[in-house]
Formats: C-alpha cells, structure tokens, sequence
C-alpha cells in the first residue's frame, strides 16, 4: 500500500521530535533550549514570510505585526485568567487569522510595488497602537505583569523543559502543515500566480482570492511564532511589531533560501547563530549581517539552501549526461 506525502512527512517529523526531545537528556545547559525555542519562533515566521515572498510572489514589509499580534492577543487572553493555554492559543489563531484576512482584502488590489508600500504602513499602524493604548498593551514597557502558565495535560510550561518540548511539538506540527498546503494544489496554484498573474486570470484563477486566502494562512502562522516568543519571555514587547521584525524576516528568507521549502528555516539558524556569536565577539552585529549578505548574494547570489540543493541537481544532471550515451548504428560494410 503507498503512503501519502503527508503521512510520510508526519513520520518524519515525529522522528526529528524524538531528536529534539533528546537534548534535555544529553546536556543541563538550559542556553541550547533556549536557542532551540527562538528557532521555533523565528523559523515559523520565516517560513510563514514565505508563503508570501517566495511561494505567491508577495513582498510584504508588514508581517512583523502578526507576529506582534499573536504576542500580544495570547499575552492579555492568559492575563485574563479565564482561559487555558489551548484555548488561548486556539482563540489568538482565530484572532491573528481574521486580522490578517482584514489588512489582505486591502492590500492585494493593489500592485507589487504598492502592496508593499500597504503592508509597511499597516505595520507601523500596529506599532503605533501598540505604543499610544498604554493602559491596555503596557506603551513602550511591554506587556507588563507577567503570562500566566497553567498546567494542562501534564504540562507545566514554567518547567523550561517543558516549554522547550511543547514548541518543538507545535512547530513541527505547523512545518508538516506548510509543507503540504505548498504542495497541494493550492500551492501550485500560488506558484501560477507568482510566475504569471495575467495568465492565471485568463485560465479562471480568482487571483484576489488566492492572494487573500495566501496572506490569511501566513499570518495566522506568524501569529503562532509571536506566541512561542511571548511564552518564552513571559510578556509582549512593542520591538515585535517594528518594521525590522519584518526585515529580519526577509533576511532570513535571502540567507537560507526561497525556492526551497526549508530555506527561511536554515536561514532563520544562521541568523540566530550570528547573532550570538557577534554579541560575544563584538558590538556591530549590523556591520557583521552586513557584509554575510553581501558575501551570499554577491558570492552564492542565492541562498545557502537553494545554492547547495540546485549544485546537487547540476551534479546529479551531469552524471546522468555522461551516463547515457546515444547508441549510433553501425553502418554495414559490404561484401
């Protein structure tokens, strides 16, 4: 009997849990759960971002406030107290959804270059709010008093490694799901629209629709991302919804790779990992990305994922080249 793609990459995925969940045993180091946690964060958001930029052709500068939404949204619903985690994090998906779909029926009327221009400033909208309402999100000080973490299920997620193992579980959860909403024909369908908008309207394709349903999925998983941030530091900062968050994104999407599935995660790694060792080594992390980013789009003029994945192609293509070699008949010679 076959196995479908998405029970294949399930197991896959279950596998790398099994992997992840083995750190805690191997190390007391609580540093290394920590990275892993703010790979989780960051990586969803990228690979959200890319749903947009590399799979429907979307440059959005604004995703950065989703992010701050679902920061923000999960902070003051377990403020409450009248909610549990899941039912937190199941009502600030709903949230964060709804509000992505709003900005969307706005911004894809418009063209490329003023989709993104749209996006920006209903970021910096979000920021502004999230400054000027003091009394609700904390103005400039954050989300102040703290996130509640109840147990539920046996799990405390004041136990770091708890919440280590709990966003490692929902991050692979929500990769299985990206990879097959990329994969559908949904996805493809995105793709037509990236590679040719006028061509899709002509064959019958509702763009619009598509570009909306395709912002709306983004954002709820950037929403998520915001949540696993808002867990880890116990609280909601307005540094989430400036435009840089949305930069760094974008960042990570050049780094790591946008024609493969997991490149904005590679990239969301590499990013991490170099702002660790800069803020060791020395204060200009902004001269540090600087010149890595140069060296990737002047070096490799791709990212690292997409430049190894497509010079495995190339190998693979010439040994096959070289391999098959065309059978000429031999002429007969006469007698």
């Amino acid at each position: 009997m076959q196995i479908n793609t998405f029970t294949r990459y399930s197991v896959v995925a279950l596998l790398v849990f099994v992997v992840l969940a083995a750190i805690p045993r191997i190390t007391d180091d609580i540093s290394i759960l920590d990275t892993g946690i703010m790979i989780c964060a960051n990586g969803l958001f990228a690979l959200s971002l890319n749903l947009l930029v590399g799979r429907t052709g979307l440059l959005s500068f604004g995703h950065g406030g989703f992010y701050a939404a679902g920061a923000y949204s999960f902070g003051l619903l377990m403020q409450t107290g009248m909610f549990s985690i899941p039912a937190a994090f199941a009502l600030t998906i709903v949230f964060v959804a709804a509000l992505s779909a709003l900005v969307a029926l706005v911004c894809v009327r418009l063209n490329e270059t003023y989709f993104t221009f749209i996006t920006l400033a209903f970021q910096m909208l979000f920021y502004n709010i999230i400054l000027s309402w003091t009394s609700l999100t904390g103005g400039d000080q954050g989300l102040l008093g703290g996130i509640p973490k109840p147990v539920f299920l046996g799990i405390d997620l004041v136990n770091p490694v708890h919440l280590y193992l709990f966003c490692c579980g929902i991050f692979l959860v929500c990769v299985v799901l990206l990879y097959q909403i990329t994969q559908s024909p949904f996805g493809y369908t995105l793709r037509m629209i990236r590679d040719n908008t006028e061509r899709a309207r002509f064959l019958g394709v509702a763009v619009n629709r598509y570009k909306v349903a395709s912002f709306t999925l983004a954002g709820a998983f950037a929403g998520i991302g915001g949540m696993f941030m808002a867990l880890f530091v116990s609280g909601a900062y307005p540094s989430f919804g400036y435009w840089t968050m949305s930069g760094d994104g974008i960042f990570m999407i050049m780094l790591g790779g946008m024609n493969t599935f997991l490149g904005p995660l590679v990239g969301a790694i590499i990013l991490i990992v170099l702002n660790d060792l800069t803020t060791i080594y020395t204060d200009h992390y902004g001269l540090v990305l600087g010149c890595v980013i140069l060296v990737f789009v002047l070096g490799l003029r791709r990212g690292l994922l997409d430049f190894i994945v497509e010079g495995i192609r190339d190998r693979r293509a010439s040994k096959m080249d070289q391999t098959i070699q065309p059978t000429v008949p031999k002429e007969e010679i006469p007698r």
